[in-house]
């Protein structure tokens, strides 16, 4: 059997609330609720899994019938739980609140325990670790742990990939020694508050991750598609136009076709266009995980999205 991807960080009940009207500050609005399984590093795992990629999650589930629920949901999907936490008390939640496009108007993070994923934790699981092709982490988790995984990818060589979720987590980037670091995924908001110094472009913020060697900066910038930058080559391919349903998850899910490129040996190029394809199909779908994908149906995809001729 192959080897899994290991992703660790968050997993979350998403609880979604998708204005039917514009959105009218310190008023009531009228909105559609959905809820589905949530959190970044879980999402990663759970698409990778039903694109027939072998995953682990470490992550932290409560006891309660949320927890229980976000289980079942990923096992069912394909994704191991070997090293994961059950912890006693309430699974954490992600609340969101959508715009009637589909964009974010502004989300709530309620009891996640992902500091629980301490260095003492995965050292307990390094046997499991060592197994990986690619760690993976998101920013949820605390900063030791990802300076643990760090020094772990470079004593091992396993190509280690920080996702940044948001704002508030990546901040604590900026604090990090990430020479070594394989590659991280901000997007605009995201990759000032990575760097250390008050810089005046984005171009100038990339060469501070550069210097501090992280070897490759996949920027992404939303509508106008994505860039991956080393010190040996930059490489950028647009994105698609979709009609947007519900923005929750494209992020995750472009990494996800990142992920499943390099797990068939592709070139970053042709990643890039399998992760622009997901991300595109999630953005027109409710919740984060295009349920409705097998790798065959997206790797058809590419090609309608990114013909050859382009």
């Amino acid at each position: 059997m192959s080897k899994p991807v290991i992703c660790i960080g968050a997993a979350l009940v998403d609880e979604l609330f998708h204005a039917t009207d514009k959105i009218i500050p310190a008023s009531t609005s009228d909105a559609t609720v959905t809820k589905t399984a949530g959190g970044v590093s879980r999402n990663i795992a759970h698409q990778l899994a039903l694109l027939g990629v072998p995953v682990q999650l470490i992550s932290v589930f409560g006891n309660d019938s949320d927890g229980n629920w976000l289980k079942q949901v990923s096992t069912s999907a394909g994704v191991k739980l070997d090293a994961s936490l059950t912890i006693s008390g309430l699974t954490g939640k992600y609340t969101g609140i959508l715009n009637v496009d589909g964009s974010l108007f502004t989300a709530f993070l309620t009891n996640a325990a992902n500091h629980l994923v301490t260095p003492e934790h995965l050292e307990k699981h390094s046997d499991l670790l060592q197994t990986a092709t690619v760690l993976m982490a998101d920013a949820n988790v605390n900063v030791d742990t990802m300076e643990w995984l760090l020094r772990f990818s470079k004593s091992t060589g396993i190509p280690f990939i920080i996702e940044p979720v948001s704002v508030p987590p990546a901040s604590k980037l900026a604090a990090v020694n990430l020479d070594g670091l394989y590659l991280i995924t901000p997007n605009e908001d995201e990759l000032p508050v990575i760097c250390r110094e008050p810089l005046s472009s984005a171009r100038k913020h990339v060469d501070e991750l550069l210097e501090r060697g992280v070897q490759n900066i996949w920027l992404h910038n939303g509508i106008h598609g994505s860039t991956i930058v080393s010190k040996e080559k930059t490489i950028s391919l647009h994105a698609s136009l979709v009609d947007v349903l519900d923005c929750t998850g494209a992020g995750d899910g472009s990494l996800s076709g990142f992920l499943l490129g390099k797990h068939l040996g592709k070139e970053d190029m042709d990643c890039l266009k399998i992760a622009h394809t997901l991300a595109s199909e999630i953005l027109q779908v409710n919740g984060a995980i295009a349920t409705h994908l097998t790798q065959e149906k997206l790797m058809a995809l590419v090609p309608k999205y990114f013909p050859a001729n382009e």
